[in-house]
């Protein structure tokens, strides 16, 4: 996409990812944390991301603005769960539609394509019609959900499981 340029995720973007994570913790349900995170404390969270390896963090930049980042994780702490990764990808929502989500997880797959992971899993706290289209537009397909598992804003939220053959 023209105007978009994706980079592995540094230090000093910590600050900006913290914001927009927050944005989506304090108005929507696609997360369940339920409180805003200081810069200081989602550090734990960044230092699981190494520059190469499968879990891997960038971030997107479009015209000088940040715009979004897209990460895998270990999937569980297991070892015999090593070759699986979580996904997560968050886009700015002035840039939602605007080709910043796919151009992260083109690149996010690309990187992984070269390490040693067989699966990738994406959870969608539901409803998230967009989210849904999303994965299945990379090859994600449905394998089942987990009814009623976070309470968020007074209500109840299933959340969808999505799985790729890498």
């Amino acid at each position: 996409m023209s105007g978009v340029s994706v980079r592995p995720a540094e230090r000093r973007d910590l600050e900006a990812i913290t914001a927009l994570y927050n944005h989506f913790v304090e108005n929507t349900a696609v997360t369940f944390d339920v409180g805003a995170f200081t810069v200081k404390a989602r550090e734990p969270w960044f230092a699981q991301f190494a520059a190469d390896g499968p879990h891997r963090l960038f971030v997107a930049e479009r015209e000088g603005a940040f715009a979004g980042y897209a990460g895998s994780m270990a999937f569980k702490a297991k070892k015999a769960y090593s070759t699986s990764v979580e996904t997560t990808i968050y886009v700015a929502p002035v840039f939602a539609g605007a080709g910043v989500g796919k151009t992260l997880y083109e690149r996010l797959f690309s990187a992984l394509g070269r390490e040693d992971v067989h699966r990738a899993y994406a959870g969608i706290a539901l409803p998230n019609d967009g989210s849904i289209r999303f994965h299945r537009r990379f090859g994600f397909k449905e394998i089942g959900t987990y009814h009623e598992v976070g309470r968020k804003f007074g209500r109840y939220h299933d959340v969808t499981w999505f799985e790729k053959r890498l």
